[in-house]
């Protein structure tokens, strides 16, 4: 049923692309004569990138993909790109007129059949009513293979004249990824700066104190010793929270799931953990969704005032059944918002996430709530 269901989809996106496709294919041409002496006019440039753009949509492609759009001269990749488009407008308008006109003859032999009339000076017979039924069958199999086919044709012609250059892609590329690279090793110095804080700050001085109570406990004070027992222990939690912080150790072997769970135990606030995972995704990814959920709850708690955060992690599987699948990371409180992005913890997040190709959102208006939302790929 849902094969059918796709079939017919596509049939009838195909019908009527090809409809419309005839129809701007003439006003294109039309535009194409007329503006022929006039190609050096930045008028004429824009008007044939909007009608290229029309082009795109008529597709169900996405014209902010096609940079053509914005970036071609009036003489460039865009009026090429209407010029060839031309004939395959023509094209898919023959085609739809085929199906037109054998659906009308079918129709009408049908009809005078019905009443009992011959059609063109011919009686139904089993043989005729075979031969007909087959032949208007592999027709129109004909022409809706042909429509298809020219709506392919047209989105790869499309791709092809209007998408991004390969050489500009692969720059782009190149920028791309030297300024992650140049991100990784910002993050990587600011955990360190952060990591020597907590160890100076918070674990230092504890022991330092610990250090002093047991030298006055020496000196005839053992009523200090249940203190430095007490700052031992202290000491002791600081020192996992800073490890854990660094990296959590139950994440190789327990999973995310349960190490998601840890963060939620550890808040000051109430967080609520939906984390539905078929399968076990990468290393990498599991440990930037883990340093997403941390980072979003600390802060959430820290600066937010929220009294509920929310994490839902789950998969979105690919087109392909599977290739192309991510983890979807998304964590929300209900605190007073205004979060900034470019804020030193939710950069380093972003920074993280960026180097694994993935894609980081910030939603915090004033009053709130805010939402944090990371889409980790898994290929």
């Amino acid at each position: 049923m849902g094969v059918a269901a796709e079939g017919a989809r596509l049939v009838g996106a195909a019908v009527g692309t090809a409809v419309l496709g005839a129809v701007t294919a003439l006003a294109e041409l039309v535009f194409l004569v007329l503006t022929l002496p006039f190609l050096g006019n930045p008028n004429v440039g824009a008007a044939a990138r909007r009608l290229a753009r029309f082009e795109a949509r008529r597709l169900r492609l996405d014209p902010a993909s096609l940079d053509a759009l914005a970036a071609a001269g009036p003489g460039g990749r865009v009026v090429r790109y209407l010029a060839a488009r031309v004939p395959l407008g023509v094209l898919g308008g023959t085609v739809f007129a085929l199906l037109v006109v054998g659906a009308t003859m079918g129709a009408q032999l049908a009809t005078a059949w019905v009443r009992g009339e011959p059609f063109d000076g011919m009686w139904p017979s089993p043989p005729l009513v075979a031969y007909l039924a087959v032949g208007g069958f592999v027709l129109l199999f004909l022409d809706l293979s042909g429509l298809v086919g020219v709506r392919a044709v047209e989105r790869r012609l499309a791709r092809h004249l209007l998408g991004p250059d390969p050489t500009a892609a692969l720059q782009r590329r190149i920028a791309e990824l030297a300024e992650s690279r140049a991100g990784i090793v910002a993050a990587v110095d600011s955990e360190r700066r952060r990591i020597e804080r907590d160890l100076h700050d918070g674990l230092q001085q504890r022991l330092v104190a610990l250090s002093m109570l047991i030298g006055r406990s020496r000196r005839g004070r053992p009523e200090l010793l249940e203190q430095a027992h007490h700052e031992a222990q202290q000491a002791l939690a600081e020192l996992r929270e800073v490890a854990w912080r660094v990296y959590p150790s139950g994440l190789d072997s327990l999973g995310l799931d349960d190490a998601l769970a840890g963060v939620a135990e550890r808040s000051s606030v109430p967080v609520t953990v939906l984390c539905r995972l078929r399968d076990r995704p990468p290393r990498a990814v599991e440990t930037a969704a883990y340093f997403v959920v941390c980072e979003a709850v600390t802060n959430a708690a820290k600066h937010a005032r929220a009294a509920l955060i929310t994490v839902e992690v789950h998969q979105l599987q690919g087109q392909d059944g599977g290739e192309d699948a991510a983890v979807l990371v998304r964590v929300r409180d209900d605190g007073g918002g205004g979060a900034q992005p470019a804020g030193g913890g939710l950069s380093g997040l972003a920074r993280r996430v960026a180097a694994l190709d993935g894609r980081f959102e910030v939603s915090s208006p004033a009053g709130g709530p805010t939402t944090i939302t990371a889409v980790l790929p898994c290929g």
